[in-house]
């Protein structure tokens, strides 16, 4: 008669633990990465896609949009737009947060433009997203 092999309770509760301990220590790695995507996005958006679309704007009209005109001007053709040739951007950007990025032209940090996320939090705080740091 043979006899069966099977696993003791044990066992089975070491394999339990180590699962345990090797969650404990990947989880909290991956939970920063959607807020950390968030932050590049934002990134990615100031510096070039939006840079881009207000450099062809300044590149055809010979100054940035206003802060009163915003980044409407890149959409549709505002009176003070001399050679408009867009629209620059095809609709109005958010951040990856879903609130409009913040325009200042002339710039308080930069002498032709600011432009910033308000991050996270929605407000004025470290966690802001800008193109002048």
């Amino acid at each position: 008669m043979a006899k069966k092999r099977s696993f003791t309770l044990i066992e089975i509760m070491l394999v339990v633990i180590i699962i345990g301990a090797l969650v404990a220590m990947v989880f909290p790695r991956l939970t920063g990465r959607g807020e950390q995507a968030k932050i590049q996005a934002a990134q990615a958006d100031i510096n070039v896609n939006i840079a881009t679309a207000l450099k062809l704007y300044e590149l055809d009209n010979g100054v940035f949009p206003t802060t009163e005109e915003g980044m409407g001007a890149l959409i549709s053709k505002h009176p003070s737009a001399i050679n408009w040739h867009g629209p620059y951007l095809e609709k109005k950007p958010l951040d990856p947060w879903g609130r409009e990025y913040v325009y200042k032209s002339p710039g308080q940090h930069r002498l032709d433009y600011d432009l910033s996320s308000l991050g996270r939090d929605g407000r004025e705080s470290d966690d802001d997203v800008t193109n002048w740091e």
